[in-house]
């Protein structure tokens, strides 16, 4: 069973393993509501994932230890489980799925496992895990389903009531639920008038769904840039815990988490990971009403692809109006450019890039010119785009 005893015992188990991330003040994230940064991204494997899995570790009798331990993991999970089985000279083995970003599977065989790469998601490295548990005699360690694991993730709620007083509201991710299901069930025992609120990705919103329809559900598939919360179906005990203790639980899209992870990166200098940006999303979005209230929201881990980032980066800027591309039918003459480069510069706007094509126009002698753009946001792109057609120049 799941107490409070163990989230405190395991706060003392995992002093000399993971490191205290201070809660943080951000600014110009969320006007709206008094916004603190839970920075897990910060911890030593750069997720959260290693206190569950390190206090489920310390637990194991001798005999398991001797056996050495497997988990699945996208990526977090199995770099907590390799680095706690490590600093316990256990031997571990961990099972990805293949689309785990390359930085992932090369920090987790950094700090001392073995890798087993499984074609599919994560639901598919999981049975793959089963297997070999049952085969070569490992403890298996879940990454979200086990109530150590969930003790574990638990102190982080003892940490944020350590660093700040007076709190209304905590955001956290979900994904299996471990993480929510150990700060919520520990927050409502300690404080529980502090609202726990719950945020999953419209493209794998399993919790969402079970808690909604009352039932456990399994999705057919899950397709979201936070790959560390794509998870099918959530764990038996977490959806219980989730289902008592957790006050809400809304959805956010790719694109709201693309533009998270860049107001981190702007206003905070913090790089987040897409499944570590999810709660900042809600709350820059309004999912919950959290209006003038004082609202902790946990960035859960900061493990993200260098080329998946690039990629998040331009998202977030075409989402916020920061980065335009404009369609231009116009007569091929002499000047045209020069024209269109004026009214741009006169606006404010600063031209990036600039590609001609011909192709089907009304006029024998058309052509398109697509023109890219670094704006300020979307009234300054509607300025440029009105001043242009003001000119007489057709926007496609």
């Amino acid at each position: 069973m799941l107490t409070l005893d163990k989230v405190f015992d395991a706060q003392t188990v995992l002093k000399n393993i993971i490191r205290e991330t201070n809660v943080v003040k951000s600014y110009g994230i969320a006007p709206d509501c008094e916004l603190y940064l839970k920075p897990e991204n910060l911890q030593i494997t750069g997720s959260f994932k290693v206190r569950g899995s390190a206090y489920k570790i310390a637990m194991l009798s001798a005999e398991e230890k001797k056996n050495g331990v497997i988990a699945c993991s996208a990526g977090n999970h199995a770099q907590g489980v390799a680095l706690a089985a490590t600093k316990n000279g256990i031997k571990s083995l961990i099972c990805l799925p293949d689309s785990a970003p390359i930085s992932k599977v090369e920090a987790t065989k950094g700090f001392g496992a073995d890798v087993c790469l499984v074609e599919g998601c994560y639901d598919d490295a999981y049975q793959k895990a089963l297997e070999l548990k049952e085969k070569e005699g490992y403890t298996f360690v879940h990454p979200f389903d086990d109530e150590n694991v969930i003790a574990g993730q638990g102190t982080i709620a003892l940490e944020i009531f350590n660093d700040l007083d007076n709190i209304d509201a905590i955001v956290v991710p979900i994904g299996g639920g471990g993480l929510i299901s150990g700060i919520a069930y520990t927050v409502k025992q300690i404080r529980p008038s502090v609202k726990v609120y719950g945020v999953q990705v419209s493209g794998a919103p399993s919790m969402y769904n079970s808690v909604k329809d009352g039932e456990m559900e399994c999705l057919q598939s899950v397709s979201t840039i936070a790959d560390g919360i794509a998870v099918k179906q959530p764990g038996v005990n977490t959806y219980e815990l989730v289902k008592e203790y957790v006050d809400e639980i809304a959805l956010v899209t790719d694109d709201e988490v693309a533009s998270a992870i860049l107001a981190l990166i702007e206003k905070q200098k913090m790089i987040a990971e897409g499944a570590g940006a999810v709660a900042v999303a809600a709350v820059m979005f309004n999912k919950f009403d959290l209006k003038g209230k004082r609202v902790v929201a946990l960035v859960s881990g900061g493990n993200i692809d260098v080329t998946s980032l690039s990629r998040v980066i331009d998202r977030g800027l075409l989402n916020s109006g920061r980065s335009s591309s404009l369609l231009i039918e116009l007569i091929d003459k002499p000047g045209q450019l020069k024209e269109i480069s004026r009214i741009i510069a006169d606006c404010g706007g600063n031209v990036t890039g600039v590609h001609y094509e011909k192709g089907n126009t009304e006029s024998v002698n058309g052509c398109f010119l697509r023109i890219e753009m670094e704006t300020r946001d979307f009234s300054h792109v509607n300025l440029i785009t009105q001043t242009l057609r003001d000119n007489g120049f057709k926007l496609v």
